[in-house]
C-alpha cells in the first residue's frame, strides 16, 4: 500500500529517475540510524544479512555488516570489499522500500541510472542479472582492486574557461604511460569542464606539469589525497581484471529480455541494456571509464521531473545536478533581456518536453532548476521526524 507521507509530490504525471550510488571515502551515510526505522530497519537487516553471506562465500572470512553500521567502522582500502557489498545492500533496501511507498506510483519511473557500483544494482533491481550472480564477481575482482590502490592517486582536471579537450587529455595520458613509469588515463567524465584523472605513482604530478605548454591557463588540476581502487581504468588490465570478469560472466545467470526498467549506463552514457548485451556492458564497466556526464544530460533530454537518489550518503550524481542548476539559475537571474529570454525559454522547457527535445543539446540544461531531487535517506528521516513531533 502506497503511504501518501511519501513523496506526495509525485503524481501520475510525473516523469520519475532512480539514481545509485558507488564506492567513496565515506560509505556508511544515516544508514545507522534507519535501522530503527519502522519501515526500513526490516528491510536494510535482511539485505545485510543476505550480503553477509554473499562475502562469507566469495570472500572466505565472516563479516558483521549491520554490526559493523552500528559501530561506526569508518571505511578504508582494508574494508573495500566489504563495504561495496553494504552499499549495494543498503541501496537493495532503499529501492524495496522505494516502491512500498510509491505504490501505483513507481508505474512513473521511467529510467534508472547509477554510477560505478551504482550500475550493479540497477542491473539487480531491473532484473538483468539476480543478486548473487551480480555482486559474486565484483566481490571477487575487489580484492585485486584494492591491492592497485595504495599506489593510485585522483586527480580532478577542470576548467575555468571553455570547455575541455578531451582528445588532448587522452593524448596527453597516452604520452605519459608510454614513459613506463606508471599508467595515467581518465576514469570519469564528470561535465564538459571536469573529468576524473587515475594515475600510477607520479603520473599526476607529470601531468600537471605539462599543463603549462599544453593546455589553457584557465585549466587546472587538483590531487585528492585519499587513494582509489583504479576500476574504470586502463590500471586494472595489470591485474586482469578485465578478463576475469568476462570468464566469470560468461556462466552467469543473465535474463535475455529488455529490463524491467530502462538503464541509463554509465558505461556507454544512454539507454545500454536491451537483454543481449548485459554481460559484454559489466566487461567493459570494469576497465571503461565512466560517461555521467552523458547520463545527466540524457536524464534532462527525457523530462524527468525528480530524481530519487538511493543509497547512503549519495554525493557525485546529486551535486553534479545541483551545480548544473545553480549555474542555470545564475544565467536566468540576470537583470537584463539576456536573463528574460531564458527565463522564459527554460519555463517553456520545462513545461512542453516535446520542445525541449527539438532544441540544441546545451539548450536542454534549462530545465535543470525545474528538476526535483529527493536524497531517500534524508526523505525518510525527515519524514519520520515530522510524525514524531505531532
Amino acid at each position: 500500500m502506497a503511504l501518501p507521507k511519501y513523496f506526495p509530490e509525485i503524481t501520475q504525471a510525473s516523469r520519475v529517475a532512480v539514481s545509485f550510488r558507488g564506492y567513496n571515502i565515506t560509505n556508511a551515510g544515516q544508514t545507522a540510524a534507519l535501522l530503527k526505522h519502522s519501515l526500513l530497519g526490516p528491510l536494510l537487516h535482511d539485505r545485510l544479512q543476505q550480503a553477509d553471506a554473499l562475502c562469507s562465500e566469495i570472500l572466505g572470512y565472516k563479516t558483521t555488516l549491520q554490526k559493523d553500521l552500528e559501530e561506526n567502522r569508518p571505511s578504508d582500502l582494508e574494508t573495500y570489499s566489504q563495504d561495496l557489498a553494504m552499499i549495494v545492500a543498503v541501496e537493495l533496501a532503499h529501492w524495496d522500500a522505494m516502491l512500498e511507498v510509491l505504490g501505483n506510483r513507481s508505474k512513473q519511473i521511467r529510467v534508472l541510472t547509477g554510477y560505478s557500483l551504482g550500475e550493479i544494482t540497477a542491473t539487480i533491481v531491473s532484473g538483468l542479472f539476480d543478486y548473487e550472480h551480480a555482486m559474486g564477481p565484483v566481490l571477487e575482482l575487489s580484492k585485486d582492486a584494492a591491492v592497485l590502490a595504495p599506489n593510485v592517486t585522483m586527480g580532478v582536471l577542470f576548467s575555468r574557461g571553455p570547455q575541455l579537450d578531451l582528445e588532448l587529455i587522452r593524448q596527453q595520458c597516452e604520452v605519459i604511460t608510454c614513459q613506463g613509469n606508471g599508467v595515467i588515463a581518465i576514469s570519469t567524465y564528470l561535465a564538459p569542464n571536469t573529468v576524473l584523472l587515475m594515475g600510477e605513482g607520479d603520473t599526476v604530478d607529470r601531468f600537471k606539469e605539462t599543463m603549462q605548454e599544453e593546455f589553457p591557463k584557465t585549466t587546472h588540476l587538483r590531487k585528492n589525497p585519499n587513494h582509489w581502487p583504479p576500476l574504470h581504468t586502463p590500471i586494472v588490465l595489470q591485474k586482469h581484471l578485465r578478463d576475469r570478469a568476462a570468464v566469470m560472466l560468461q556462466t552467469s545467470s543473465c535474463c535475455t529480455e529488455l529490463p524491467a526498467y530502462p538503464i541509463l549506463s554509465c558505461v556507454t552514457g544512454d539507454i545500454g541494456y536491451n537483454g543481449h548485451n548485459s554481460r559484454q556492458l559489466i566487461t567493459d564497466w570494469v576497465d571503461h571509464p565512466q560517461q555521467l556526464w552523458k547520463c545527466v544530460h540524457a536524464i534532462l533530454e527525457m523530462g524527468i521531473d525528480h530524481i530519487i537518489h538511493l543509497g547512503p550518503e549519495p554525493n557525485i550524481l546529486p551535486a553534479t545536478l545541483t551545480r548544473i542548476s545553480e549555474n542555470v539559475q545564475a544565467q536566468l537571474n540576470q537583470p537584463n533581456w539576456y536573463g528574460y529570454g531564458l527565463r522564459t525559454l527554460s519555463r517553456w522547457t520545462a513545461h512542453r518536453r516535446w520542445l525541449a527535445q527539438m532544441m540544441t543539446r546545451d539548450a536542454v540544461l534549462m530545465r535543470a532548476p525545474y528538476v526535483t531531487q529527493v536524497n531517500l535517506e534524508d526523505h525518510f528521516l525527515e519524514v519520520d521526524d515530522k510524525e514524531i513531533g505531532k
